[in-house]
Parts: C-alpha cells; sequence; structure tokens
C-alpha cells in the first residue's frame, strides 16, 4: 500500500499545474496518468510528435520536485476504500490512500453516428492526431477532417505537417457562429495567433459530413458543403464533434455532476470533502483554462486559499473564452440526425440505430440490445445516446478498465 498527502489523477496541463502548485509546501504528491509521459492528449509524445517548448519546461520542474512522484503509465482500477484507489501499471497492482485528491481527467471526443463511420480510416479527429503522434505514416494521403470545434483544425495541421494532403475542412457550426466567434479572439491574443497559424483556405462553415463510402475500407467521403452535396475520394476521414468531460471516475466517487462536467466552487473544490477538479473535466475550455483551475485546485490542496485567489481573475478570463467557444460550436441538429436505421450506434456490440427505437432511456436500451456492454463499456456510444436523445449514462461500476485477476483480487484482501 501506498500513503501520500495528495493523489492527482490525469498528468495533462491541468494535473501538471496542480502539482507544481502544491510541491513547494512539501507534501508528498503523486501524479497519476496512463500515458507513458506526462502531458495529456495535447502535449502526447510519440515518434511523430512536436511537443511545444512549454511542455518540456513542465516536465523539467516537475523532475525537479522530489516531493512528486510520476506514476505513469497506471491506471485507476477501482475505489479500495475511504481515501483509497486501486491502481494498476503493466507490473502490478496496488492501492494508495491518500489525503486530499485532485481529478483532472481530462476530456475525450464525441464521436456521433453516420453511414460509414465504422470503416476503416475513419477515426475521431483527435484520434488521427495521436496516431500520426504515434508514427502512423500518412505522407501521400488524401484527408478530409469533418466535425466541430478548433481540434479539426488542429488536426488538419498534424496531418499538413506529417506530408498528408488535406482536401477539406468541413465544420458544422454556421458562418455566422464562427465570425462572431473570430471577432472575439482579440480579447486572447495568443489564441488569435493560434488561429492564423492553423488557418486552411479548405475550411468550411455551415458544412458537415454525410457519409463515409467504400468496401472494407474508407474509398470516399461523401459531403454537405453549404447546402451543397460532394463526394470526395480520400484515404482518411477524421470527423470528430467536439469534446465531452471524462467523469466517469467522478461519478464513481459521488462527485456532484452539473452540465456534463464536474461541478466545482471558486476554490475548484467538487461537492466530496478534500476532493478537487480541474481542466477539461469541469469544462471544455483548452490548455490556459486547464492550467489556472489546476493551479488553483493545488494550492487548495495545501491550504493556500491566498494564492489561489490571485488566480481568479485569470480563470475567469480563460472561462470566458470556454463560454464563447461553446456558443459557437453548438452542434446543430444536421450532425445529430446523420444515422439511418441500419447505422451502428454500437461499435462494440452491433447495435444499430434501429434497436433503439421506442427506448426511453439508456437503461432500456442497454436492456433490450446490449448497447454499451462491449469493450468500451459504453464510452463512446453513451456520450453519443446522450448528445442524440438526452439519456444520461449511468455511474461506472469497478473495474473501471481492464485490468488483471491478482490486481482485483487486492480489494478482497484489502478489505
Amino acid at each position: 500500500m501506498m500513503n501520500v498527502d495528495i493523489l492527482i489523477i490525469g498528468a495533462g496541463p491541468a494535473g501538471m499545474a496542480a502539482a507544481l502548485a502544491a510541491a513547494p509546501s512539501g507534501a508528498h504528491i503523486a501524479l497519476l496518468d496512463d500515458n507513458p509521459s506526462p502531458g495529456g492528449q495535447i502535449w502526447r509524445d510519440g515518434p511523430q510528435a512536436h511537443l511545444p517548448a512549454q511542455a518540456h519546461e513542465q516536465r523539467q520542474r516537475l523532475a525537479a520536485h522530489k516531493n512528486i512522484q510520476l506514476l505513469t503509465a497506471t491506471r485507476v482500477v477501482a475505489r479500495a476504500g475511504t481515501r483509497e484507489l486501486l491502481v494498476e501499471n503493466a507490473e502490478r497492482g496496488w492501492v494508495i490512500a491518500y489525503g486530499k485528491l485532485i481529478l483532472c481527467t481530462g476530456a475525450r471526443e464525441l464521436l456521433l453516428p453516420f453511414p460509414g463511420w465504422t470503416l476503416p480510416g475513419v477515426s475521431g479527429a483527435g484520434g488521427l492526431q495521436a496516431l500520426v503522434k504515434g508514427g502512423l505514416p500518412i505522407r501521400g494521403e488524401r484527408v478530409v477532417v469533418a466535425g466541430s470545434g478548433p481540434l479539426l483544425l488542429a488536426s488538419a495541421a498534424t496531418a499538413k505537417k506529417n506530408g498528408a494532403r488535406v482536401l477539406h475542412i468541413a465544420e458544422q457550426a454556421e458562418w455566422r457562429a464562427v465570425a462572431n466567434f473570430a471577432k472575439q479572439l482579440p480579447r486572447w491574443p495568443n489564441k488569435l495567433l493560434q488561429a492564423f497559424s492553423l488557418f486552411h483556405p479548405r475550411y468550411r462553415a455551415n458544412s458537415h459530413v454525410v457519409e463515409a463510402l467504400g468496401d472494407g475500407r474508407l474509398e470516399a467521403v461523401r459531403l454537405n458543403i453549404d447546402g451543397q452535396i460532394r463526394e470526395v475520394a480520400c484515404e482518411r476521414l477524421a470527423c470528430g464533434f467536439g469534446l465531452i468531460p471524462n467523469l466517469q471516475l467522478a461519478q464513481a466517487l459521488g462527485c456532484d455532476i452539473a452540465d456534463q462536467a464536474i461541478a466545482v466552487d471558486a476554490w475548484q473544490a467538487t461537492s466530496l470533502s478534500n476532493v478537487y477538479a480541474a481542466g477539461e473535466s469541469t469544462g471544455f475550455g483548452g490548455c490556459e483554462k486547464a492550467q489556472v483551475e489546476g493551479a488553483i485546485a493545488g494550492y487548495m490542496a495545501v491550504d493556500a486559499p491566498q494564492n489561489a485567489r490571485l488566480l481568479w481573475p485569470q480563470r475567469e478570463r480563460w472561462q470566458a473564452f470556454a463560454r464563447a467557444l461553446g456558443t459557437a460550436f453548438t452542434l446543430g441538429d444536421a450532425v445529430k440526425n446523420l444515422a439511418q436505421q441500419d447505422t451502428l450506434l454500437c461499435r462494440c456490440e452491433d447495435v444499430p440505430l434501429s434497436a433503439l427505437t421506442g427506448r426511453q432511456s439508456w437503461s432500456q436500451a442497454k436492456l433490450a440490445s446490449r448497447c454499451g456492454m462491449g469493450a468500451c463499456q459504453g464510452r463512446i456510444c453513451g456520450a453519443a445516446s446522450q448528445a442524440l436523445f438526452g439519456w444520461e449514462p449511468f455511474a461506472p461500476r469497478p473495474p473501471f478498465s481492464p485490468a488483471r485477476i491478482e490486481t482485483l483480487l487486492q480489494l478482497d484482501q484489502h478489505n
């Protein structure tokens, strides 16, 4: 068993900032993440990754603090007791007891079903970024990016940088919404510069994917581009409809959820005593919002409210950016009605949309069709069902991720 003063789940920008804020107190801090290196999805490592200087600087600062223990390539498996979590890495499983807990579990892509979305060659927009950073060769391939939000531009830039030909970027938001958002960007100069650096001449608003076409593999994409249907031959389609917070662990622990995010107060405290949350799990808003929220949570975990309060104006600035982002890229009805009756909603269990006709809740869908009972345990289809039908998913049951039997046996031995 391992005992720490502060346990931080998630080593993305929020988790790293929380650890660095708390470290000068001398508290024993454990920073846990399922990736092999700290940085989260935005600063993900890989053979073809090009990390910014800030990511390297943050890693160096973490390494300089001897009271920060990095637990990379490690996942939370289950709750082991009061202020105790069962975790596992490639070698072993063990229990971590903590005094304070900071949840920085980040977000994942929202994937909505459409005809052909399960064809090989189709991935999420962020998924394509991760594959390319991990070494996927795409030089010379024709790529179409579709969905909603700034991640589309970032995904297209990654693909282009690694030799792909980006044919179209189809943004479902209307031109007016995108233009209004662009007008506000001077309030955040670094975001304005970033937008200029990511600009692509094939970006089109009021556009969306209609269907992925191919026999055994993606061969073409049918797009609605500002009201006109076009068929585009390509080898890859990267399609994501924004980000949704990772709430599974917070739900399992009993944290209150509001607006599909972990509910926190001005001090980043959740509804549970001694449990804080920061970053994308409290609402999508970008790296800067995640960092300042993480720092506030870190200060509060070591009882330094005066330091935390100093960051409130900065947090409000980036939360305002998050609100502008959410308003501009709200999903329209067009992309919520792409699936046909024979389109698979649950890829793991091959459940088509027709199997959910007449169901009134997520529990009814699962009982009638096994939707959400496959390998991903509803992480994809559950989020899609919530977006399409408004169904509220259940809090997950342990184990929260695949685990070895000997690790799970520790729960019985521990209790």
